[in-house]
């Protein structure tokens, strides 16, 4: 150990530095395991458990399991690298590199179908993603050719519809909630929104059709009833979604505004919904992707025809998932032309769902509020 003290001045204290010897060798962090280390070890286990498989069906004579060859990889993984890690690193260590490769492991395993079903969609609906499929009905189209023109427009003029129906109500619901709810008034609005938040889409299709069957008579299909329809369905996912959104905007906010003498009705759309804009459009977007892809409710509301149908209030109307069940499930001669078509609208299905999102996070970052000075 070495002391220094500097000399003593008039109008100053002395001070004592005290230098202490580092040994050499000595870390704060430890053992470490290389970056590379997980990556080798991954892949020395999967390249074993394959070789063990590939000789297992080369004996039995059976196919060889990818799956099998995979989940027995992984878990010898997960063994060898906790194993290797409490050897080099400790315990601690070991238990995070445990708890990463179960975590990693279960996002993996997530991913898996949810690439299945993009794989198969595409590759199974690029056979009939053509002009004439865009640009064109299913009106006097008994086998080949045909499109899904009346069935994209039935799907977008239904979810606007419904859009414009659940939004407003939705939204103005969450405000009332948040901003002006209390009492047995407050907690019944709430339990009966996390009611109707897990109905069967049946029911509501059921609901909107007896709704204006009682004004219309029985056998009624039109589009604005699938809209009604879906509105049942968006609407507590917009009400949920907007209301934990308006609850995350800070009370500071609210009190500085009505400290300036600004009105609550004001202050709530100058500032409360501009603070919230971007996770109230995403909530608003997830609701919509949860009824566009719906399929038994409009089939019961609004039918299906293979004409085109411009107006909600009139006759029946195509949407894009009654499309694909028709196509499916009625196959004439070639069968293999319907299976195409229901393959093509179930990827333009999916595209326009890709497309509502990333328009709803345009919108998103458009209108939420300038942090920057």
């Amino acid at each position: 150990m070495l002391q220094q003290t500097e000399p003593k001045q008039e109008g100053t204290t002395s001070v004592a530095i005290t230098v202490r010897p580092v040994r050499a060798g000595s870390s704060l962090a430890g053992n470490r395991l290389s970056r590379s280390t997980p990556w080798f070890v991954l892949v020395g286990c999967l390249a074993a458990a394959f070789a063990l498989f590939g000789l297992l069906a080369a004996s039995s004579g059976s196919e060889f399991s990818i799956v099998g060859a995979v989940l027995i990889g992984a878990i010898a993984y997960v063994l060898v690298i906790t194993i290797m890690s409490a050897a080099v690193e400790g315990s601690r260590q070991a238990m995070d590199r445990f708890i990463t490769a179960i975590v990693s492991g279960a996002f993996l395993l997530a991913m898996v179908p949810l690439v299945s079903v993009a794989i198969t969609v595409v590759s199974n609906g690029l056979a009939r993603f053509d002009a004439e499929f865009f640009n064109s009905s299913m009106r006097n189209v008994t086998g080949e050719g045909g499109g899904a023109l009346h069935a994209m427009i039935g799907t977008l003029l239904i979810t606007l519809a419904a859009s414009v129906i659940s939004v407003p109500l939705g939204l103005m619901t969450s405000i009332y909630l948040v901003e002006y709810g209390r009492g047995r008034v407050a907690k019944t609005i709430t339990f009966l929104v996390d009611v109707m938040t897990g109905i069967p889409s049946i029911v509501a299709g059921l609901f909107a059709y007896a709704v204006f069957a009682l004004f219309l008579g029985p056998g009624v299909r039109m589009g604005i009833v699938g809209a009604v329809a879906l509105s049942v369905l968006m609407i507590p996912v917009v009400v949920r979604s907007s209301e934990e959104m308006l609850r995350l905007v800070p009370n500071e906010l609210r009190e500085a505004s009505y400290a300036l003498g600004v009105p609550k009705w004001r202050t709530i759309t100058k500032v409360v919904l501009p603070t919230s804009i971007a996770g109230i459009t995403t909530g608003i977007m997830l609701s919509i992707a949860r009824v566009i892809g719906e399929t038994a409710p409009l089939l019961i509301t609004a039918g299906f025809t293979a004409s085109m149908n411009y107006d909600l209030f009139s006759d029946r109307m195509q949407s894009l998932p009654v499309y694909v069940y028709t196509q499916f499930m009625n196959q004439g001669n070639p069968a293999e032309a319907f299976i195409d078509r229901a393959w093509a609208a179930a990827l333009a299905l999916i595209l326009i769902v890709m497309a509502l999102n990333l328009l709803g996070r345009l919108i998103a970052r458009w209108f939420a509020p300038k942090t920057g000075r």
